[in-house]
């Protein structure tokens, strides 16, 4: 694998669909190739500073959930090798090796598929003012970070770059998607946090929560972006784990957690940051990968 901080793929030549908080996407022969860059974003905010290697280790994860996931369902993936890649984009290997995917295009769903299994976060606030995170009623004594009864799938809208997105309601996501599909979206989420649950588990990590991202092509649905990730999860060491209070983890809450030690308030600019929470930062990012796949950078 090549080295080295990435902050901004330039693919000459290739079409560029869209730049994410993390993620350039680029468009070659009716597929998509993702480049995960070493872009940090908290709050909705991409930071100034990289966190060096983290688009590798996030492409790493991502390779093991899907080839883990697979007899579940059906995923984007096509290669990760840029010499399979298509032949404009082979010349830029040294920005490719280790962070992209080639990926099959699809539709993406409108809605984020977030299955929760500890109440944390967003919905530990919803908790506290209401008894239910997203319309769905839980027990009355629950404690922050908790496990909860079984776990919930809990949809949001998809916002655009720099907005929040909004938790919405199970009869909300069938307004939007159709009963069939937001059917099927929540049965196969649930089924891929368990599953994932529980493999992590054996390896020390809990998966508080975690978010799924599903397209159709040819009218099936597949599993796309990235699945169980630091970025896109909640993870917490398993040996540390007290009910009752925020969790040590090995995702951005480390980060956040600086965030709001400094007052910063969650809008552009973002603060500059101390090489000793970036070195921190990506620590607990490779801590995640060697505990998830056994393998470092």
């Amino acid at each position: 694998m090549s080295s080295g901080v990435l902050t901004r793929s330039e693919l000459e030549g290739v079409k560029l669909v869209k730049r994410g908080k993390v993620r350039d996407v680029y468009e070659v022969d009716e597929k998509l190739l993702i480049v995960a860059s070493d872009r940090m974003s908290a709050f909705d905010v991409v930071m100034d500073d990289p966190i060096p290697d983290k688009g590798r280790i996030l492409t790493a994860i991502s390779l093991f959930w899907f080839r883990e996931l697979e007899s579940l369902i059906e995923n984007h993936l096509i290669s990760t090798t840029p010499s399979e890649y298509p032949e404009v984009c082979r010349k830029y290997a040294s920005q490719l090796e280790g962070r992209s995917m080639l990926v099959k295009k699809t539709k993406p769903l409108p809605v984020e598929c977030i299955v929760r299994g500890y109440l944390s976060g967003s919905g530990w606030q919803e908790y506290l003012l209401t008894g239910n995170v997203c319309g769905i009623p839980l027990p009355g004594d629950l404690k922050e970070s908790e496990k909860l009864p079984a776990p919930i799938f809990t949809p949001s809208t998809k916002a655009e770059d720099g907005m929040h997105d909004e938790n919405i309601s199970f009869d909300q996501a069938v307004d939007i998607l159709g009963k069939k599909i937001a059917d099927q979206v929540r049965r196969i989420s649930l089924q891929i946090y368990e599953f994932g649950r529980d493999l992590a588990a054996e390896k020390g990590i809990i998966v508080a929560d975690t978010k799924f991202e599903f397209g159709i092509k040819s009218d099936r649905l597949i599993l796309i972006d990235e699945v169980l990730t630091p970025d896109s999860s909640r993870f917490w060491p398993m040996s540390g784990y007290r009910p009752g209070g925020p969790q040590k983890s090995f995702d951005k809450q480390f980060l956040r957690d600086y965030l709001i030690g400094i007052k910063w308030p969650k809008k552009p600019p973002p603060p500059r940051l101390p090489d000793e929470i970036i070195k921190k930062t990506r620590e607990k990012y490779l801590d995640a990968l060697v505990r998830l796949t056994g393998k470092r950078l």
